[in-house]
């Protein structure tokens, strides 16, 4: 098969129409399934991890008739920028539990009715298709993707759902975002020669974790360049990943960064409350020295693009002051917030953790 072949086929996959008819289209999701949806879609819900903010993303939070209970809960911590931005989203109905364990006879009751469930995470919570028959009502199933090993998936899920809803034109203005914001972080470092060692810890996945959670295709260090001292090709796009403690011993980075996520432990747990009790952490170099960072929490709720983006802008202005003088990373990072979710939204995330991201940490 040509290579032209191949490519007409993706793209006939993820978002062009296969038929058209008066009033109704039908599409390929991501699961390989065709749906019919109406032709002008204008109420809808968002099913499973992040999949609002993709819609938010767009500027569609608008056409939402009812939310998973994540979204009404009120939290002591909260690293998801889009719902920040979005605080009326907690006044919605509620259609079912989150990561993707809807409830049918509340999505038959809503008032106004969806015209379509979007749904990431297709596996997760309930079955798409059982779905789709339970409530009469159209499923699109989207693959989350993420910004390293599977961004085309996150482009093309945001190119289907802006299809659906009408948002083609943001859609690739968000793609054309990313890539520019991405290619300019590489190509400010990648010509440094000397680079420093670095490890990040207390990544959070499904919740908390201590500092021993890393991930070792963490993507600001790639978009960096970056010495990520946890990198195994073996991962390679496994995301989180957990550490023994004496390999980080062992490897002594040069500069340590402390995912702000781990917080949620609380005082007497978690990746700072073991940087500053235990001995063999006392003993890292960078702790004794007082080379720990914080960083803005992402993987919360799935991924949220853009406070990796803004932590790949703190870490470069941090490791390579010349390369990125006149940025300053709180700036930069309410302007990527403005652009992706509609508001700067940095100091309400950096006061919920402590002050601490994108600050020197004390831990001895």
């Amino acid at each position: 098969m040509g290579r032209f072949s191949i490519v007409l086929i993706l793209l006939t996959f993820f978002w062009v129409p296969l038929a058209s008819h008066s009033g109704e289209k039908v599409i390929i999701d991501a699961a390989g399934r065709e749906v019919k949806l109406p032709d002008r879609v204008e109420r809808v819900i968002c099913s499973g991890a992040g999949c609002l903010r993709l819609l938010t993303y767009l500027q569609a939070q608008n056409l939402i008739v009812a939310v998973d209970d994540i979204e009404k809960r009120r939290q002591p911590f909260d690293a998801r920028p889009y719902a920040l931005a979005n605080p009326q989203f907690k006044e919605y109905p509620l259609f079912g539990e989150f990561r993707g364990y809807d409830n049918p006879e509340l999505i038959m009751a809503l008032n106004p009715q969806p015209q379509v469930i979007f749904k990431t995470f297709g596996t997760m919570g309930h079955d798409p298709e059982k779905l789709q028959k339970k409530t009469s009502l159209p499923v699109v199933v989207l693959e989350y993707g993420d910004l390293s090993e599977n961004r085309s998936s996150f482009y093309q899920s945001l190119r289907l759902m802006g299809k659906v809803v009408g948002k083609e034109k943001r859609a690739e203005e968000i793609i054309s975002f990313f890539e520019s914001n991405i290619k300019g972080l590489s190509d400010r470092t990648k010509n440094i020669s000397e680079r420093k060692t670095c490890y990040v810890g207390g990544i959070a996945f499904k919740g908390p974790h201590g500092f021993q959670s890393t991930e070792p295709d963490y993507p600001p260090f790639l978009f960096l360049h970056v010495k990520n001292m946890a990198y195994d090709p073996l991962l390679k796009g496994k995301g989180q990943s957990d550490i023994a403690k004496e390999k980080i011993i062992e490897w002594d980075p040069d500069l340590l960064f402390l995912d702000l996520a781990t917080l949620q432990m609380g005082d007497k747990a978690g990746g700072l409350y073991e940087l500053r009790t235990d001995p063999a952490y006392q003993a890292l170099t960078a702790v004794k020295q007082g080379r720990v960072y914080g960083v803005l929490p992402y993987n919360w709720y799935a991924q949220n693009f853009g406070s990796i983006l803004a932590n790949a802008y703190s870490i470069g202005k941090l490791l390579y002051p010349h390369q990125f003088q006149g940025i300053n990373p709180e700036v930069k990072a309410d302007e990527i917030y403005a652009f992706l979710v509609g508001k700067p939204v940095f100091r309400e995330m950096d006061r919920t953790f402590q002050g601490l991201a994108f600050k020197k940490i004390p831990v001895k």
